[in-house]
């Protein structure tokens, strides 16, 4: 049996929005033998431009029932049925959301007629419900009205499943045994991308690498890293989507391919270039490439070691080389006045505060007077120290060496004078005797803050790659 779900909603975030409407249209398998629907109060306004796209208004709701007064008819409803519905996984995370308010766990078995659609009747250029009904002939009435939509996603679900229903020999059994097989596939595989089969997330490593989700323009939309490719992957489809964004992205997923990295390390590093390189449109975080600023230290006249910031270019009076890069200036002050309130440096003497006397914060007393030479240099150095530490590596010039992608590999990362230069792999009988001779071994790999934030983090946890240092 399944149950045939369209919804309505305030909009198309479960973790905040409402159902406004539901309509269930129970299927045998042969034809439609039950029907539901109710508007529901979602107690809270319906957004004009929603009302607009689906009729339903705020004086329409007033009166119908909360979701927790029809929470019971949608539970017996859907009781040991399937539930089936175009783009399955937003009424499923909707009302999974709706029930999960209530203290009460709804899970039931799921069908997706847009991955259906694509198994049976390939080549459209368009699956959304409109389209599609349009393409096939399927009246579809008043359309954005739950009603009308599942009605019409039932009477989708007919024709797709006697599609599948050829008469062999005037044989009905092996026609009917041919469809339910399809349905069974499909139930285990609703939760995929429509363009998405099962054979290709069957074939994924479980090996530590980077992944790359394609567009049916064959463009990069998203890269990722993990420990496990095909456990990370399978994760990303079988979560409960949080906005439409995201059920957007997963329906444009339309291929996968992957590069095993051998480690967790190498595959972060790799990630992170790769996102800087190609830009996906549904990574936002690290697509940043230009780190113009940067975070410099020196030595003042009086003995005081000063934190400052510029240009990546800056010559003045302080090394060439940052202690980190940062994008732009407003990053590198923000960053600054982290570390003057986490290790209570002083402003003057980190360039954020001008004034030929006392900082701010000696007049609030949280200076301990280093800007006008109160405190000892040795004493206030201490702390510059500390924050340095906490920004900079161990070591000036190492290399990391990891697991490699297969048996008789390992990886190496190489950092010199504080700058990462790049990643490689060798094989294990590889002997260097020097620094030169890792650098021969890698593909060269620009240095900036993310980079730098990786190595350090693995670098102070639990790893158990060997560190061979170069001073």
């Amino acid at each position: 049996m399944y149950a045939i779900i369209d919804i309505e909603t305030t909009g198309s975030q479960p973790a905040q929005d409402r159902i406004t409407e539901i309509a269930i249209f129970i299927h045998d398998g042969e034809k439609v033998v039950d029907k539901y629907n109710t508007l529901i109060n979602p107690q809270r306004p319906i957004p004009y431009f929603i009302s607009q796209l689906t009729g339903i208004t705020d004086e329409m709701v007033q009166d119908a029932p909360k979701f927790y007064e029809v929470a019971k008819d949608i539970v017996e409803f859907t009781d040991g049925k399937v539930f089936v519905a175009h783009n399955v996984r937003f009424d499923y995370s909707f009302i999974k959301k709706e029930f999960a308010d209530l203290g009460y766990t709804f899970q039931r078995k799921t069908l997706c007629t847009v991955r259906l659609s694509r198994s049976l009747i390939p080549g459209l250029p368009s699956y959304s419900l409109g389209k599609l009904c349009h393409s096939i002939d399927i009246p579809l009435n008043q359309r954005h009205r739950a009603i009308g939509d599942a009605e019409a996603t039932a009477k989708l679900f007919d024709k797709l499943i006697k599609i599948n229903r050829p008469v062999v020999d005037g044989n009905m059994h092996m026609a009917s045994e041919a469809s339910e097989k399809l349905l069974k596939q499909e139930i285990k595989t609703s939760l995929l991308p429509p363009n998405i089969k099962k054979e290709q997330v069957d074939a994924l490593p479980m090996m530590p690498g980077v992944y790359y989700f394609y567009n049916e323009a064959g463009e990069v939309i998203y890269v990722g890293k993990s420990i496990n490719i095909k456990k990370r992957i399978i994760q990303h489809f079988n979560i409960d989507y949080k906005s439409r964004k995201s059920l957007e992205f997963k329906n444009s997923i339309a291929d996968i391919t992957y590069e095993l990295m051998g480690n967790e390390l190498v595959a972060l590093l790799f990630e992170s270039a790769e996102i800087k390189r190609m830009k996906p449109h549904y990574n936002r975080q690290q697509r940043r490439s230009v780190f113009n600023t940067g975070i410099f230290v020196y030595e003042d006249g009086n003995g005081y070691k000063r934190l400052t910031f510029g240009s990546v270019n800056k010559a003045d009076n302080v090394s060439m080389t940052p202690l980190i890069a940062l994008s732009n200036q407003f990053k590198a002050k923000g960053f600054l006045f982290h570390k003057v309130a986490k290790y209570n440096l002083c402003q003057k003497l980190c360039d954020l505060y001008k004034t030929n006397g006392a900082c701010f914060d000696y007049q609030v007393h949280q200076c301990q007077g280093a800007c006008i030479g109160q405190e000892s240099p040795e004493e206030y150095n201490k702390r510059v120290d500390a924050a340095i530490d906490s920004i900079t590596y161990e070591h000036n010039s190492f290399v990391i060496v990891g697991k490699g992608r297969e048996p008789g590999e390992k990886s190496v990362v190489v950092v010199e004078h504080g700058t990462y230069l790049g990643f490689g792999f060798v094989d294990e009988t590889f002997s260097a005797q020097s620094m030169e001779d890792f650098k021969g071994a890698i593909k060269r790999y620009n240095d900036n803050k993310d980079i730098q934030q990786l190595i350090r983090g693995h670098m102070r946890g639990k790893h158990k790659d060997k560190v061979i240092v170069f001073e």
